[in-house]
Parts: structure tokens; C-alpha cells; sequence
């Protein structure tokens, strides 16, 4: 077996849904929100599966997806994208995959950002790539110029972007983004941006991607999530946006691994993305009325949170909460001893993890959010 795979367990999400599941525990690890989704997008979905096509459709996706992904984003982020930009794949992880195996050659060097998903290290070095650490410090997770400088070397070719940044829940502002584009001109990186969040943002704040700033046109790949978009997670829709001649050597990578993905998903996303902005803004403000729900009630309990600027996640901060135990330890003894599943953020980390601070996942009905404070009520009395 492949060394790289041969020593690794199963993810943390799904081991951690597993002992849920066995356990009868509440479920605020794994992301995925309660509810159905646009029901204008499931109805899409299910008419195309019994009316449409279920052959082959086109490898770089279907054109009305392409052409609605183009729109979308021009609508939503001033980006002037042509549908010849745009590459369907089957889910934003596969989106990555293609793209660390299109543009890594052997002894490449790539830049991440810890924490970080938990995908990126394995398939960077799947690809022959060597992962380089840029280590965020809570509670801001901030980006600095030092902190590029410091694992810039003559052997880096990309830079590997989550924002917003999942497990920190932070976006990075205006100015690390500049920074960070700035970096990419001067030292001739390619930016892999992982922006599946970038409609699960709170505060009235904007996403403002990478691929906008100056510089930055014809050297970035803008990675983008039916399932975040319409909290529809199982569906695996996703897609690569890039200048002509980055996509060629992208798709080449693509039809190689899923070729394509379900015709009758891509029609129903083409139909979201065109039709659905109202439903995005109200699963938006509910999101964050479900993030103040959990943020309030945890307080109550005097626990620590630390900010969630986006995505589905809320962390406690265990020191400043006062709680001694390791974020492993705590999450185990959460989920054995009062039934609630979370998960421990050291588990995002390849090196140097930081191991005070636990993620929730909020994206659910007020009933779950309520029984797991319940429970976790009883915290005080069994852990110090």
C-alpha cells in the first residue's frame, strides 16, 4: 500500500459521527446542517433524473452549470468569468485533488495555512508535493508577512488558500488578502483557493476572493460548493474556475479521476445558481441566528468562544474557560460522559497543533442546539 495512506486512520469526522451514531450522542462535530435544502433545487433535481438525460454528459460539465457558475459569480463578486473558465467536478475535494495533481511535479513545494482540512496534506503529497506550514494563532488566525516570508523557499510553486477558513471559522480581511496577493506576484505562485464558504458569512461581512485582486487573474484557481451554497452536502457538486490556459491542464487531471458528475445534479445547481439568491440570504441569516443560539447558551455555561466570522462552526476556547484538559481528551470525555459529539481543532493541524480549542458545528434545528447545551450543562461536574 501507498505509504501515505497506509498509516493513516479514518478522518476525524467521520469517526467522530461513528461514536455518535453508536453512542446515541448529539451530533455537532461533522458539518452538515438539519434541513433539505431549496426545495425549488431538489424538485430541479428529481424532474431532470425522469426527464433529461442520465448518459455522459460533457467532462468539463454541462454548459447551462458552466454558464450559470460565470453569472453566479458575476453577480455575487464582480468577477468577469466566461463559462469556458469553469470545469464541474464532483465535489470541492475533487475540485482540489485535480488541481494539486495538474499543477505539483515532484519536489514542489506548497504553502497551507494550520489548521487546516484535513484532505490537503495527503493529497499534496500524493502528488509529489511537500506541504509547508503557515501556523494561524487564535483567536484572530491572522496572516502575516513574516510568517509567508519564514517558509518561502526557492522550491515554492503554490499556495493552497481555505477562506473563510475552516475550523477557525475566520475570513481573512481585505488587507492579508492584498498581502497575500502581493506574495503570490512577487515570488510567481499559483493560489489554490478553497472558497466553499463563501456564502456562509455573517456580520453583514462580503467574501471578497483572491482571484479579484490585482495580479491575481491569471494565476488563481477559484474553487466553489454546490453543497455549501445550498446546504446540500451529500450532493458532491463543486467546480474549478481559472484563466483558459491554467483550466486545460486542471480538466486534463479531472478526467482522470471522476470524469464527470451526475447530469441531473448539475442541471438542478444550474437552476439554484440562477434562481435562488432569496433562499442563500435566508439559509445565511439563520445560520448565524443558529451561531448566537449555540454562542449564548455556551457562555451561560461559562465557556469561552472564540469569534465565527463564517462557515457552520463555533469554537470554545478550553483555557481561557478555565477547562486544563487537551482538546482530544475533552472531546472524548464530552462524547462518553454527557453525550455530546464535537470535534478536537489539533486534528487540523500536520505540526505544532494547537490544542486548546474545540469546534461545534451550529448548522441545526434550535431542538439539537438546545439538547446539546443540556447536556453539556453537566460539564462542571465532571470535568475541571
Amino acid at each position: 500500500m501507498n505509504p501515505i495512506y497506509a498509516a493513516m486512520g479514518t478522518t476525524i469526522f467521520e469517526a467522530m459521527s461513528a461514536r455518535a451514531r453508536a453512542s446515541g450522542a448529539i451530533n455537532l462535530g461533522q458539518g452538515f446542517p438539519d434541513g433539505t435544502g431549496p426545495q425549488a433545487v431538489l424538485k430541479a433535481a428529481a424532474d431532470a433524473l425522469t426527464q433529461r438525460s442520465n448518459q455522459y454528459p460533457p467532462m468539463i460539465g454541462i454548459p447551462e452549470l458552466r454558464q450559470a457558475v460565470a453569472d453566479h459569480y458575476a453577480r455575487h463578486q464582480g468577477l468577469n468569468l466566461s463559462p469556458d473558465e469553469v470545469v464541474v467536478t464532483s465535489g470541492a475535494t475533487e475540485a482540489l485533488a485535480a488541481s494539486l495533481l495538474a499543477l505539483i511535479s515532484p519536489g514542489d513545494e506548497v504553502i497551507c495555512f494550520q489548521p487546516l482540512y484535513d484532505a490537503y496534506v495527503p493529497l499534496i503529497e500524493r502528488a509529489g508535493g511537500v506541504p509547508r506550514f503557515v501556523a494561524l494563532q487564535p483567536p484572530e488566525w491572522r496572516i502575516t508577512a513574516d510568517a509567508l516570508e519564514a517558509v518561502l523557499s526557492d522550491r515554492t510553486r503554490l499556495v493552497l488558500f481555505n477562506n473563510p477558513l475552516n475550523p477557525a471559522a475566520t475570513m481573512a480581511s481585505a488587507q492579508e488578502l492584498a498581502l497575500l496577493a502581493d506574495f503570490c506576484v512577487a515570488n510567481d505562485l499559483i493560489a489554490i483557493c478553497d472558497e466553499v464558504w463563501e456564502h456562509v458569512t455573517f456580520d453583514g461581512a462580503r467574501h471578497l476572493p483572491l482571484i479579484g485582486f490585482p495580479g491575481m487573474r491569471e494565476r488563481t484557481v477559484k474553487i466553489g460548493s454546490a453543497g455549501k451554497i445550498f446546504a446540500l452536502t451529500g450532493w458532491k457538486v463543486g467546480w474549478m474556475c481559472a484563466a483558459p490556459e491554467l483550466l486545460r491542464g486542471l480538466a486534463k487531471a479531472h478526467q482522470f479521476l471522476t470524469f464527470t458528475t451526475p447530469p441531473n445534479l448539475q442541471w438542478a445547481v444550474a437552476e439554484g445558481l440562477a434562481t435562488q439568491d432569496d433562499w442563500v440570504q435566508q439559509a445565511r441569516r439563520q445560520f448565524q441566528r443558529s451561531r448566537d443560539r449555540l454562542k449564548t447558551g455556551l457562555e451561560k455555561l461559562g465557556l469561552v468562544t472564540l469569534p465565527s466570522a463564517a462557515t457552520y462552526f463555533l469554537s470554545i476556547d478550553l483555557a481561557a474557560s478555565g477547562i486544563a484538559q487537551g482538546d482530544v481528551d475533552f472531546c472524548n470525555h464530552l462524547l462518553d460522559t454527557v453525550g455530546v459529539a464535537a470535534i478536537p481543532v489539533s486534528a487540523f493541524y500536520a505540526q505544532d497543533a494547537v490544542t486548546n480549542v474545540v469546534r461545534l458545528c451550529f448548522a441545526k434545528e434550535d431542538a439539537t442546539i438546545d439538547g446539546a447545551l443540556e447536556r453539556m450543562a453537566k460539564l462542571r461536574e465532571t470535568v475541571g
